[in-house]
């Protein structure tokens, strides 16, 4: 409830005071003992963010591995956090940029990831000597209040206050109000970007700090040199992986015309292997979507693809076993800016696209809203460094010759327009997390 939620607030903010006060290196020990605590018990959360989000069990346990990763990097980074010492203008003065913590970070996860993103911000917003309060999706709560058990834990073996890591479990109202609150000195936003708007703009009105990771409508693009040993495989995992429920889920693959054909037709028999079934069974690569409401988005987007002239090549259909199982599914012959093909649909459904020429590809990767992650499959070394450059790729994540879905914890991570702007875990983002004194 909202009293909880004060309550938690104010618990949160006193441990602060505790926390700021500990030599960074010594927050970063713990953090490293978060990471130890959750390596014990990595299957076990593995297991449970299988059950309650529908993952398969090896995608849970990876989740988790992430989280004691970022563990491991923060420890590194808590003793490199620093400022430089800037040659003065005045005659015996100092000029040194110091940086010192926000405060209070607050942290709006998703239901798709319920453990790896909040590890990302916590484990990173941690060593920055900052307190955390983090509010999971409503669906996920089982394993957001293990987690939190386990770094409570932690902290308290180290004499510390556990509402460093404090939790609240709640709807919109909470989301709310965690935008509103002047007392969080930033929040960290994941989710759709509808919800991200909102949050956006809520924050913005008390001239707040916010950090979003929205929606994504990623394209791999395939050239007629590419290796299509490595295209079949990767377009398979980036658009079925996690059950196209991941914000780095290929969605448009940009075939060129004269390989279109082959590749679809490889690509369906790619799918017709892909083996469906329960999520905790070691043999499955593909389970159920999170809820009732995604099968009818589903439902929706297929109707609307068939309805522009697209042609369902497989699947397209509810899978007739109890759990919420829908084909993964492939639709070909729309044109690029097709409204639906625009749409970010969080479900399996890729839509495959033909193209001449690499200007116009490039062109229609970015024509979309989204800016989050993208990929292209070539062995021509002039392209690829023009996909790198300033007329290539307009994602945050450009990759070559990989899939779009699966980042490394080392760079920075985050997309551009109305994927939101935020960057989280490597490279420098921990600046984010941070406050600036001149």
């Amino acid at each position: 409830s909202l009293e909880d939620y004060e309550e938690t607030v104010k618990k949160a903010k006193e441990a602060w005071k505790v926390w700021a006060d500990i030599p960074a290196p010594k927050r970063g020990e713990i953090v490293r003992q978060i990471g130890d605590a959750l390596r014990q018990k990595i299957k076990v959360l593995g297991s449970l963010v299988s059950l309650e989000m529908g993952k398969i069990f090896v995608e849970g346990v990876g989740e988790v591995q992430e989280y004691v990763d970022v563990c491991d990097y923060a420890v590194g980074l808590s003793r490199m956090i620093g400022g430089p010492i800037l040659p003065s203008e005045r005659p015996g003065h100092a000029l040194i940029e110091q940086w010192n913590p926000v405060g209070l970070v607050g942290i709006i996860t998703a239901f798709n990831f319920p453990v790896a993103v909040y590890g990302w911000n916590s484990a990173i917003a941690m060593i920055c000597g900052n307190a955390c309060l983090w509010k999971g999706a409503p669906t996920t709560s089982l394993i957001s209040v293990a987690v939190t058990k386990i770094i409570a834990k932690v902290l308290e073996d180290n004499k510390v206050p556990g509402a460093i890591c404090s939790l609240v479990c709640g709807g919109a109202d909470i989301g709310t109000a965690m935008a509103r609150d002047e007392r969080m000195d930033l929040l960290s936003f994941t989710g759709s970007t509808k919800v991200g708007k909102q949050v956006a703009l809520m924050v913005q009105e008390r001239f707040g700090r916010s950090l979003l990771e929205l929606g994504g409508n990623n394209a791999i693009i395939v050239f007629e040199d590419a290796d299509l040993n490595l295209v079949i495989p990767s377009a398979l995992f980036a658009a079925v992986g996690t059950a196209g429920q991941r914000c780095t889920t290929a969605r448009r693959l940009f075939l060129h015309e004269s390989i279109h054909d082959e590749v679809v037709a490889k690509l369906a028999k790619a799918y017709a292997q892909v083996r469906i079934g329960d999520p905790w069974d070691s043999d499955t690569l593909y389970g159920p979507l999170h809820t009732k409401e995604a099968v009818k988005m589903f439902l929706g987007a297929v109707e609307q693809a068939k309805q522009q002239g697209g042609s369902v090549v497989y699947g397209g259909k509810v899978i007739n076993r109890p759990g919420n199982y829908v084909e993964p599914t492939i639709v070909t012959g729309l044109p690029h800016n097709a409204p639906i093909v625009h749409t970010e649909t969080f479900a399996p459904i890729l839509y495959v696209l033909k193209f001449k020429e690499e200007e116009e590809v490039f062109a229609w990767n970015n024509e979309v809203k989204q800016g989050l992650s993208s990929s292209i499959f070539t062995k021509d070394l002039g392209r690829i460094f023009r996909w790198l450059g300033p007329k290539g790729s307009d994602c945050g994540i450009v990759n070559v010759n990989i899939p779009t879905s699966g980042a490394e914890i080392g760079g920075a991570f985050g997309g551009e327009k109305h994927t939101g702007g935020g960057r989280e875990s490597g490279s420098d983002s921990w600046k984010l997390y941070m406050r600036r004194s001149t």
